[in-house]
């Protein structure tokens, strides 16, 4: 397969360890760029509009995660074909699948962007939101969802780079959309408000994925397309779907329960849910590895099925769990000795009860990273096999484990209980993922050797 050396990366050969770390750290320091400049955000809304602007923003992230994640979810579906036709070696197939994937994203981001933005308020309403941050809460996330297109653009442009090997050119993208992200967050947030901070967000999103558009036209050879490559044919959409809808109803299903959470958070004042924003945004920094080393292993593990390496996805799981487990207890200390002193990013010295809140979600939670680490790297795998729809049992376990909590426990035992609810999650997801995981591989292996015997 004739490609340009600089522009694609085949991850069947060589030694995993060291294809899943040169694969995940620019990956990694993208996502760090995304989170950097997400933090950006709720600093400056925090530091510059005050703690209830700060809850508002906070008070939309479970319905965020739960739409963007969604279309997220599909995109990233979209592209393991991609990677498996890479692995395999036909450029046809693999032509007809982005193609037939970038004209799915199109129709799906129109119309997930007219649905949400009709019905996003009374979501915030059905959802409890205090009625003293209802209206900043609700500026922010429509203009969020207002771009959805331009989020779709940039995920399914990174989604197939990836799948293609290269995790390095959307990272610099990412890196020039990050800081003008920040420019225009200082520039808007005092004539705009919260809202301004999510045109910001938007418009450095758009930019980031024009500039992977741009660049794959010119650095991808093996992306030579036909007009065939357009139409939507039955194989490729089916194929398509049955890839990018599960994993992308595992991110909203797992997301239903982060609603339901949040809904009881909300119930417990703004208060809380300053506290749990502020937690919520260092978390996700700080899992920004699990998430890089998740995404290394759909690519990782796509392109060796596509190749017939069992024995090689083993091996990268292994790797990947041992990297993250490793990862897990070095920032656990750190959060331990400063996790008070970075919550001081998003507010004042003065604010101590969130301060204190903010530093017990933490903690508690980052005792649970390595299951976390298992849940990311499993479930990613699993998807990568080719066997998304196992992705939605593991959102619905993790939906589960969410919802009691939320249902019977904190009521009960107040924010603590909110503390405990990932963790939860997360070792139900696992109970699940591993036995889901063992069961993949064993039918890959019996149909890798059946169609040898055939041949």
């Amino acid at each position: 397969m004739a490609t340009k050396k600089s522009a694609v990366k085949d991850l069947t050969n060589g030694s995993p360890v060291k294809l899943i770390l040169g694969f995940a750290l620019p990956l990694l320091l993208g996502m760090l760029f995304q989170q950097f400049y997400s933090m950006v955000d709720t600093i400056i809304v925090g530091k510059f509009l005050g703690a209830k602007a700060l809850a508002a923003v906070g008070s939309t992230g479970s319905i965020n995660f739960m739409i963007v994640g969604f279309c997220m979810g599909v995109c990233s579906g979209f592209a393991i074909p991609v990677a498996q036709m890479f692995g395999a070696g036909d450029r046809k197939a693999l032509c007809r699948y982005v193609g037939n994937g970038a004209v799915l994203a199109g129709i799906l981001s129109v119309v997930m962007t007219v649905l949400v933005c009709i019905w996003c308020r009374d979501i915030l309403i059905l959802m409890k939101t205090p009625s003293d941050i209802l209206d900043g809460a609700y500026a922010y996330i429509f203009v969020i969802f207002l771009g959805i297109p331009l989020m779709v653009l940039y995920n399914q442009t990174s989604a197939i780079m990836r799948s293609l090997g290269d995790s390095r050119s959307p990272l610099i993208f990412l890196g020039i959309s990050s800081i003008l992200n920040i420019v225009l967050d200082l520039a808007l947030v005092r004539p705009m408000g919260v809202a301004g901070t999510a045109w910001a967000t938007i418009i450095a999103q758009g930019v980031s994925g024009f500039l992977c558009l741009f660049y794959m036209k010119k650095k991808f050879t093996i992306l030579a397309f036909t007009r065939e490559d357009w139409k939507l044919h039955k194989h490729y959409v089916l194929n398509l779907c049955n890839m990018g809808i599960p994993m992308g109803l595992q991110y909203s299903i797992t997301a239903i329960g982060s609603v339901i959470l949040q809904t009881a958070v909300n119930g417990l004042g703004s208060t809380a849910v300053a506290s749990v924003t502020a937690a919520g945004k260092i978390s996700m920094f700080c899992c920004c590895p699990f998430d890089a080393l998740g995404s290394t292993m759909a690519t990782y593990a796509g392109q060796n099925v596509g190749a017939k390496k069992m024995d090689r996805v083993n091996t990268g799981i292994l790797t990947s769990s041992i990297i993250g487990s490793v990862y897990s207890v070095v920032i656990l200390g750190v959060m331990f000795l400063w996790s008070r002193q970075i919550s001081l990013l998003f507010v004042d010295a003065s604010e101590t009860v969130i301060l204190d809140q903010a530093r017990q979600m933490l903690l508690i939670n980052m005792v649970f990273y390595i299951p976390l680490t298992l849940v990311n790297v499993v479930r990613f795998t699993v998807q990568g096999m080719g066997f998304s729809k196992f992705a939605i049992l593991a959102g619905v376990c993790e939906m589960i484990g969410r919802s009691v909590v939320a249902f019977f426990l904190v009521p009960y035992f107040g924010y603590t209980a909110v503390c405990f609810a990932s963790p939860v999650a997360w070792i139900l997801a696992d109970l699940f993922l591993v036995p889901a995981y063992l069961y993949c591989a064993k039918t890959l292996r019996s149909l890798f050797e059946k169609n040898a015997q055939m041949m």
